[in-house]
């Protein structure tokens, strides 16, 4: 009985603890999304961010586009006449992205768009829902992160230099800035995860506080609670880039936006 239990313990702990990981490459999609920066799974669809243009220019040339989830090009233009946008979220039916200085709301029905007005000054990347619908936004530009609750808007954290990506978990806000990823409880307090050599981008829950953490110059890092970082993903001598991914934990799949390369590459966590 003693040798059942401790069998039954061992297969409930964490796979991080024990094994490496490992990434296995699906699929990758035609080189026609114009430099995608994000990547969100939903259902049936992969949202994915497209700069198409400067990634810092109020040009009007960004969108969003449609991908299926096994790599078939569904709509290259869902949303246009947007400015460099880039991280992505979604809650009850509306789509908000990070479009520069605005918090931009579509409506996934019909891809239409509506305008929030954050800060003129802002520069804004990356974007995190919480299941209230709370909605995290990082500003690298002026190293904060935003919060928005309904009408109420607040700057959420400051001092973050080079803030990129932001993820809430439960009652947690992961951020990642330009050299190490932290946690932040409802007290704001930082505590560190890892150290990010190369900078943080995107950053997914794998589960157990496990973590995938991108840095855009090509990196995609396994990450335990403990801070150790395993490199699933080495592309940085390429011309493809690791930007803010999307995950799929049921299936354990990666969207990974080459951003310069133009496609979106899947791959399975072993």
């Amino acid at each position: 009985m003693i040798k059942i239990t401790a069998s039954l313990f061992l297969l409930a702990m964490p796979l991080g603890l024990f094994a490496q990981h490992s990434v296995q490459k699906l699929w990758q999609t035609d080189s026609v999304l114009a430099t995608p920066e994000s990547v969100l799974p939903a259902g049936k669809v992969l949202y994915v961010s497209l700069i198409s243009g400067n990634s810092g220019a109020k040009d009007g040339i960004g969108g969003v586009a449609k991908v299926s989830p096994d790599g078939k090009i569904i709509d290259t233009a869902f949303v246009t006449g947007l400015n460099a946008p880039k991280g992505m979220g979604i809650y009850n039916n509306t789509l908000y992205v990070a479009d520069l200085s605005e918090l931009v709301s579509v409506d996934l029905k019909t891809g239409k768009v509506n305008k929030k007005l954050i800060d003129e000054n802002a520069g804004l990347n990356d974007v995190s829902i919480d299941a209230k619908g709370v909605i995290y936004v990082s500003d690298p530009k002026n190293a904060r992160v935003f919060r928005f609750e309904g009408d109420k808007q607040e700057v959420y954290l400051e001092g973050l230099k080079g803030v990129n990506g932001v993820k809430s978990i439960g009652n947690n806000l992961y951020v990642l800035t330009a050299d190490a990823a932290y946690k932040a409880g409802a007290d704001k307090k930082l505590t560190k995860i890892c150290d990010l050599e190369h900078g943080g981008d995107g950053i997914e829950p794998v589960g157990y506080g496990d973590l995938l953490i991108t840095a855009w110059v090509g990196y995609l890092y396994y990450v335990t609670p403990d801070g150790k970082k395993q490199v699933l993903l080495d592309t940085h001598e390429g011309k493809s880039k690791t930007a803010d991914i999307g995950y799929d934990p049921k299936k354990q799949i990666i969207y990974v936006p080459t951003f310069f390369g133009n496609s979106v590459t899947a791959y399975k966590l072993n």
